[in-house]
């Protein structure tokens, strides 16, 4: 007969009903998808309120209107007094080119203005002589046509020879073909100093004209910064004789600097001029925020002006999307305070949600 116990009797669980493990499965899946719903709504919600006000690249480079510098005269370069790397500022001496030759020029161009002063101020006393010659021309014609009126009353008379009237005859009229070349030559000297005086004589600005010319290029052989900048691309040697436009260096603005960023065609339907712009290097990293605004959008996609374009009418043809360079404004003293260097690569976000012409 089997003893039946307390340890019998006591109660062994069995297994999970299979409901109770539908319902845990249901619970566990119905939490899932709300935590999925949630995510995608506050998603939704950040990128309608938020992230759709912003656009941002990182295909944005630093650029600046880099100053060529060119020789404007000939000559052998005497002194070079900046290296690459080096600040400038505007009016600094950065080459000097020999003087020599263009100081024998302007000595030449010195000589023949005075020489020009003086020769143009003899046409003004040969207009005088020429004046005087008409006057002594006319005397001669009237007293010549008297004497001959004279003689052809006394050989009416018969008083005189017929010789006689004929040399008065010949002799009134070469007094007035005188008197007549007097008069054009009065013309011909009037006409050289008509309307204008030894100063503003054609002749004398032509020969002031050459004077300028010739102090300008000896005030070029000494070449001189056109703007504040780092110096790069420097070429020049002393020795090398140089011809004009030959580059010399160039001189980088850095306080002028721009960021062109290039944003895909499709974040540029709400890009306005004058929108707010962050920007990051990775010069500096993110702990440095610069400040700018949309200065301007290009007239065309990168590819479009490319050396050689895209072929699109082509039978083998992949859809690529283009970018369009916007030109971003930097501040002034954001840029003093960490300076950037062409080329440098930046990260441009735009605010689109500022409509750009409030700025």
């Amino acid at each position: 007969m089997t003893d039946i116990t307390a340890d019998s009797l006591a109660f062994e669980p069995g297994p999970v009903r299979p409901a109770r493990k539908t319902r845990l499965r249901w619970r566990l899946l119905t939490g899932l998808a709300a935590g999925v719903l949630l995510s995608g709504a506050g998603y939704g919600a950040y990128h309608t309120l938020v992230a759709s006000h912003y656009v941002t690249t990182d295909d944005a480079y630093v650029g600046a209107s880099v100053a060529q510098i060119n020789s404007q005269v000939t000559g052998p370069i005497a002194r070079v007094a900046v290296d690459d790397t080096q600040m400038v500022h505007k009016g600094d001496v950065l080459a000097v080119i020999d003087p020599s030759d263009a100081r024998i020029t302007l000595a030449r161009a010195q000589a023949d203005y005075q020489h020009t002063l003086q020769h143009v101020s003899q046409y003004y006393a040969q207009r005088a002589a020429a004046a005087a010659t008409v006057t002594a021309r006319e005397t001669d014609a009237t007293r010549t046509a008297e004497d001959y009126g004279r003689r052809v009353t006394l050989s009416e008379s018969g008083a005189i020879s017929r010789e006689q009237l004929t040399t008065a005859r010949a002799a009134a009229a070469a007094a007035e073909a005188n008197l007549t070349a007097a008069r054009e030559t009065l013309q011909a000297q009037a006409e050289l100093v008509r309307g204008v005086g030894v100063a503003d004589h054609p002749e004398t600005l032509a020969a002031r004209a050459a004077l300028e010319k010739a102090k300008l290029d000896l005030s070029r052989t000494v070449i001189r910064a056109p703007i504040d900048g780092i110096i790069a691309q420097r070429k020049a040697q002393v020795g090398q004789t140089v011809q004009p436009g030959q580059t010399l260096m160039t001189v980088t603005p850095i306080a002028q600097a721009y960021v062109d960023a290039n944003f895909k065609e499709g974040q540029l339907k709400q890009v306005e001029v004058g929108q707010p712009v962050e920007l990051t290097s990775d010069l500096y990293g993110s702990r440095i925020v610069y400040h700018g605004k949309v200065a301007g959008m290009g007239g065309g996609t990168g590819s479009a002006f490319a050396i050689i374009p895209a072929q699109n009418a082509t039978g083998n043809w992949i859809k690529v999307v283009q970018r369009v360079p916007v030109r971003v404004a930097l501040d002034p003293a954001e840029m003093a305070a960490h300076p950037l260097r062409v080329g440098l690569s930046m990260t441009a976000t735009i605010d689109t949600a500022n409509t750009g012409r409030a700025n």
